[in-house]
């Protein structure tokens, strides 16, 4: 009877147990704890230049940077931050943005975007789509010459 409790428990606990967040071998805890320096070791190259070229130095990331920390120190425990806009597509998502909420703008509206932990070494502007996405096989007016009979009420 005991060991049917205890197998019992023993598969609730592994139904239970979450896949841990790795980001290129570190955990989501050391990868807060990184420095510059040694996130650059860890990103892909194209962002390791811009880093080492002074992405994170330019006043436009500063300021969005403190924007942020500011929104997520004023919110509650349990609560979403508001949300800070920003044009800055071109920006590389590094760990101190994690649980932010950013609009990006796609060149005619600011695009609500939650940073999530799966994003670091993307940029914003990946996360913002800047078109319309084309839907085939929808005729409009004027697409045919059988569309010249549809009503127009």
């Amino acid at each position: 009877m005991a060991d049917d409790e205890e197998a019992a428990a023993l598969a609730l606990k592994k139904k239970r147990t979450f896949r841990k967040f790795t980001f290129r071998g570190i955990d989501l805890d050391a990868l807060l704890d990184l420095t510059t320096e040694q996130l650059m070791e860890v990103v892909h190259a194209r962002a390791r230049r811009s880093f080492s070229r002074g992405l994170l130095l330019r006043r436009p990331v500063k300021q969005l940077k403190k924007k942020l920390l500011k929104a997520k120190k004023d919110c509650g425990p349990y609560d979403k931050p508001d949300v800070v806009k920003t044009h800055l597509r071109d920006m590389i998502i590094i760990p101190e943005m994690i649980g932010s909420v950013v609009g990006v703008h796609n060149g005619k509206v600011f695009t609500s975007v939650e940073i999530k932990a799966d994003m670091v070494g993307h940029y914003l502007g990946e996360f913002s789509i800047t078109y319309k996405p084309v839907r085939h096989g929808r005729p409009g007016i004027g697409a045919t010459s059988s569309s010249k009979f549809i009503p127009l009420k």
